[in-house]
């Protein structure tokens, strides 16, 4: 089964607050995809730029509308994702809490629906 592993980040000072510790966390990162595909799990991952460089895409009665930035308003802010593979919900927990990230922020788990054409 394939899983998603949203990871949130918590912009509240919790993450990196040196070039140092954001490159260590990045190589932290890094390491345990890097395990993750020795096992098997690993399907692929990437971060996502700074939420202001983000555009929000709507659709109403046939017209396009967009807004720059941010718009949702959590505390939370998307950083990235971990698409893994897993035999189940158990397992994906388990490699979603090794996912560096989760110590500062939290990792969404979420089965993928694979959908098939017919």
């Amino acid at each position: 089964m394939k899983f998603v592993c949203l990871v949130y980040e918590e912009p509240s000072g919790l993450g990196p607050q040196t070039a140092k510790e954001a490159e260590d966390l990045v190589n932290e990162h890094l390491d345990y995809d890097e395990v993750l595909r020795q096992s098997g799990n690993w399907l692929t991952a990437n971060a996502l730029q700074p939420v202001e460089t983000a555009t929000t895409v709507r659709v109403r009665n046939g017209k396009i509308s967009i807004t720059d930035g941010p718009f949702a308003e959590t505390k939370e802010l998307l950083g990235g994702f971990v698409l893994i593979e897993a035999k189940d919900m158990d397992e994906a927990i388990q490699i979603a809490a090794g996912i560096p990230s989760a110590r500062m922020g939290f990792i969404h788990v979420r089965r993928v629906y694979e959908f098939e054409k017919k």
